[in-house]
């Protein structure tokens, strides 16, 4: 406990930089993933802008590096994080991949949620002359906001675990503070001080987001 104590600034530094990392890796991850999922969704078969190719080849990317494990992906794409952000360690190493590596998580989850969307919600909306992106922004995304928020929701837990596997390549968070402090000094205190600091950072974000999905479904 008392090892505790005087580690007390570095775990509320370690806080700081995990939610630096999940925040800036849900945004850009967020937003590419966001992309990919409405092109699966609007190049399918029988959608707004079916195109069988395009289709096919988001789907097949999104499907090659989905299953790869993420401890594999970070040391695959460390060559790639070189090139992006100038170095394969530390923070914005850790952010760049694993953006990446949930951009293409995200694009699935955000086509499911939007095929719960009622098809006769959109055809209602083609037939007064609504086009493509007029029946993305105030059709599609507008009546799956709530699963989407809840998807996102889903989102963040990964992105706090996959930030804390992403302390092996020397990035920072809680992940790294529990492994240096805690894991390799045999200190189990401080190891479980990390875990329930993330769980606390994990609830108030899933209480967050379920909110937010109620007001978004009951509009």
């Amino acid at each position: 406990m008392d090892n505790l104590i005087t580690l007390l600034p570095e775990l509320w530094i370690a806080a700081g930089e995990t939610l630096y990392i999940v925040g800036l890796t849900l945004l850009f991850g967020g937003f590419g993933g966001l992309i990919l999922g409405l092109g699966l969704y609007l190049t399918r078969a029988g959608s707004i802008l079916a195109n069988r190719a395009v289709f096919s080849t988001i789907n097949v990317l999104v499907n090659t590096v989905r299953p790869i494990p993420f401890i594999i992906f970070l040391a695959a794409a460390q060559p790639l994080a070189r090139v992006a952000v100038g170095t394969g360690i530390g923070n914005n190493a850790i952010i760049f991949t694993i953006a990446l590596a949930a951009m293409f998580a995200i694009a699935r989850i955000v086509e499911q949620n939007l095929l719960t969307v009622t098809p006769g919600v959109i055809e209602a909306a083609r037939s007064v002359g609504a086009g493509p992106v007029r029946i993305i922004f105030t059709v599609l995304l507008p009546e799956a906001l709530g699963p989407l928020i809840l998807g996102y929701t889903f989102i963040f837990v990964a992105l706090v675990d996959m930030s804390a596997v992403a302390g092996y390549i020397g990035g920072g968070g809680l992940g790294a503070f529990a492994l240096l402090y805690g894991y390799r000094q045999f200190d189990p205190v401080v190891t479980w001080a990390a875990v329930l600091l993330i769980i606390v950072f994990v609830q108030l974000v899933q209480f967050l987001g379920n909110w937010l999905a109620r007001k978004a479904l009951r509009r």
